[in-house]
């Protein structure tokens, strides 16, 4: 019987049972390993797998993109630590941290402990979240720029506060970036995402979250 295709609910629904069982499975492959980045890759592929033994769909990698790109998913996978709940992603351009980065994000936080009698390492899962790509731009920018159209700012003084804010553009793209924000006001994003080469996002403010926000889904909340 062929397998049916994957939809955002089921996404989330398997996410959410993904946690619970991994949160109590003993792992020998990762104890004693401190590399994030490993640990990640070692999850978003065991969760790949587990998408894939019950779905079928269009699964990415890294090094060429999102996860899980397809049209109807066209969501990325991340998985963090809970002592410094962050990761990193491409750098499109500038425009990704007031509008967001233009596909959704899965984020995965562990709390990973090692027991040395048995060497094998816990990883419990004690945070994820579905957040959709309108509300994966950086929290304070959005909040300011907001505001800024609240109190009636013009196109000079976005301009200029986008300037300020060392957004990485050149000045008459921050001008037309300016136009673009009063046309169309982003929605209040809910990520810190630094400046660099590439853009470096923190999900302190998803792990904390309490109230209802449309466009994140809370499917584990330990914290």
């Amino acid at each position: 019987m062929p397998k049916q295709p994957l939809s955002i609910p089921n996404l989330i629904s398997l996410a959410k049972s993904f946690c619970e069982q991994e949160s109590k499975i003993p792992n020998s492959e990762l104890f004693g390993v401190t590399d994030g980045k490993a640990v990640g890759t070692y999850i978003e592929h065991k969760f790949k797998d587990f998408l894939l033994a019950k779905y079928e769909l269009q699964v990415g990698s890294s090094a060429n993109g999102i996860d899980l790109p397809s049209s109807e998913i066209n969501t990325d996978i991340k998985v963090t630590s809970i002592k410094q709940p962050q990761s990193s992603c491409p750098f499109k351009n500038a425009q990704q941290k007031i509008f967001g980065l233009g596909y959704n994000l899965l984020v995965f936080v562990y709390d990973k402990h090692d027991n040395a009698k048995t060497k094998t390492a816990l990883l419990d899962f004690v945070s994820c979240s579905f957040i959709e790509k309108d509300r994966t731009a950086d929290y304070t920018l959005t909040y300011r720029l907001l505001e800024m159209i609240k109190d009636k700012a013009n196109v000079a003084d976005i301009a200029a506060y986008l300037q300020d804010r060392n957004i990485p553009a050149a000045d008459d793209t921050l001008w037309q970036m300016a136009e673009q924000i009063l046309q169309n006001p982003p929605k209040q994003g809910y990520l810190t995402i630094s400046n660099a080469l590439q853009w470096r996002l923190q999900y302190q403010r998803i792990v904390d979250l309490s109230e209802n926000v449309t466009g994140i889904t809370k499917i584990i909340d330990k914290c």
